[in-house]
């Protein structure tokens, strides 16, 4: 199981490449983000990851890897549902969701599903 500090920075890094993914992330985006998170036990350290990623102008694709590999690393969790709702809503939030917001939102999604069913294959748990 992965520490609750690297998931949190999982959630932020993920959301970022999605917001930086169509060229710039927009005040209405960030907006967005922080109202998401507003109440969730660690709306915090995901602000604070997601701010951390934008500070430093951290690589798409190497934000994107990392948290994809923290999260399968992880293991299937209730509040993935939680955070593509917000990576959704912030995508949608600027001139609707760009063509490659949508990209990384699909391939997030199938990659942990893909994944997953691995995982539950290889262990002799997948119901065929």
């Amino acid at each position: 199981m992965v520490s609750k500090t690297r998931l949190n920075d999982a959630f932020g890094e993920l959301i970022y490449a999605v917001a930086i993914s169509d060229g710039m992330i927009q005040p209405e985006e960030v907006e967005t983000l922080e109202e998401l998170l507003k109440g969730h036990p660690w709306a915090n350290e995901i602000q604070w990851s997601f701010d951390y990623e934008l500070k430093n102008k951290h690589d798409l694709k190497d934000s994107y890897q990392k948290a994809l590999e923290t999260l399968k690393e992880n293991g299937p969790f209730e509040d993935y549902n939680y955070l593509v709702e917000i990576i959704e809503k912030i995508a949608a939030k600027s001139d609707g969701v760009d063509k490659n917001e949508k990209i990384i939102i699909k391939d997030f999604q199938q990659s942990l599903r893909d994944h997953f069913l691995e995982f539950l294959d290889e262990n002799g748990l997948l119901i065929k």
